[in-house]
């Protein structure tokens, strides 16, 4: 068995995961895991699922409860950061149920999470999966989609403050929301990454467009009316503005620092055990940047049809058998991404 084969998914469309692999890319899996083990791995739970969604809507639900017992600027940023990195969290989710990992029924992986893990934080699962899995079968190349999220690192030291400022002062979440009213217009191609292409008008007029826009966001509309619903009934509609405050910022720092841990400053090689970096995660990072054991993301991409619950377990053989190197944590990676010298010119 091979990383290719891992790759190749079930639940993946066929237009989105070509047959086979470039030969770089491939590494003998079975020389690292027997079959009993990659069995083991790769074994997936429909209860496990569930409790991954119903936890994470239970943790928003507790920051929301907080915010409204008692309200003050401490738990009114404790809740922005919480709720922020539960977000990222359904975000996750989704990519969880992309690679049909999260539930072992697959309707769940493609109804259920669509519509409790995506909608809520303006995502759609199915053009998420194509999209995702280019990026699994191209990493490392100039062909991932991804490629545009984290190929200008190292930057200076200067550089990163400010992207991390437009980060936390919501220019950047403006921006992010400004590009998803444009992507579900037609207006420009969907992706999740920086790589603006804009889309042939086809003789589309702007009702058209308007047309579009309104048909795309309706799931993710009444996904947001429900949790503002909700909210509303419980007499405090306006947390429903915390959720989209978190959504503009701390989200995208979260974001960030996620997609420059994951590929930033690595070699651009189509092997995965030297494009991809697993990163060590604490509390804080768990809470924040790296959801549901997202750090482990070198393991992901080796064998993606692995679980993310299980990913732990995968990284603790791969390290007994010195297949990984130790891993940095979120503080190294981020003195690492701004060692760029000041006498170059760096991307602001």
């Amino acid at each position: 068995m091979t990383a290719s084969h891992a790759l190749q998914d079930k639940t993946a469309p066929d237009s989105a995961t070509p047959k086979v692999l470039p030969a770089t890319t491939r590494r003998k899996i079975n020389e690292l895991f027997t079959r009993e083990q990659i069995a083991q791995l790769t074994a997936r739970s429909d209860w496990r699922g569930a409790w991954a969604i119903i936890s994470t809507w239970m943790v928003i639900a507790g920051a929301f409860a907080v915010l409204a017992r008692w309200p003050n600027v401490f738990t009114f940023v404790g809740a922005l950061v919480v709720i922020a990195g539960r977000q990222l969290c359904l975000a996750i989710l989704q990519h969880e149920g992309s690679h049909g990992t999260l539930f072992k029924t697959r309707w769940m992986n493609d109804v259920i999470v669509d519509w409790l893990c995506a909608r809520p934080v303006w995502q759609h699962l199915h053009k998420y999966r194509a999209h995702h899995f280019v990026h699994h079968t191209k990493t490392g190349t100039e062909a991932d989609p991804d490629l545009s999220l984290h190929v200008d690192y190292p930057v200076t030291r200067r550089s990163l403050v400010r992207k991390f400022l437009r980060d936390i002062t919501g220019l950047t979440g403006l921006k992010t929301l400004y590009g998803l009213i444009l992507m579900d217009a037609g207006v420009i191609k969907w992706t999740v990454s920086n790589d603006i292409q804009r889309l042939p008008r086809n003789g589309r007029r702007w009702y058209h467009y308007v047309v579009s826009a309104l048909r795309n966001m309706a799931p993710m509309l009444l996904a947001n009316g429900v949790l503002w619903g909700l909210l509303a009934l419980a007499g405090h509609a306006w947390l429903y503005g915390v959720w989209v405050l978190a959504y503009i910022t701390p989200l995208p720092l979260f974001i960030r620092i996620r997609s420059i841990a994951e590929h930033g400053c690595l070699e651009r090689t189509p092997d995965m055990f030297v494009n991809t970096r697993t990163t060590r995660a604490g509390w804080l990072a768990r809470i924040t940047v790296a959801p549901v054991h997202v750090n482990h993301h070198l393991e992901h991409h080796v064998m993606a049809s692995v679980p993310y619950y299980r990913l732990p377990l995968m990284h603790r053989m791969l390290r007994d058998r010195h297949a990984l190197p130790p891993a940095p944590g979120y503080l190294d990676v981020l003195r690492q991404a701004s060692a760029r010298n000041p006498t170059f010119t760096a991307n602001a």
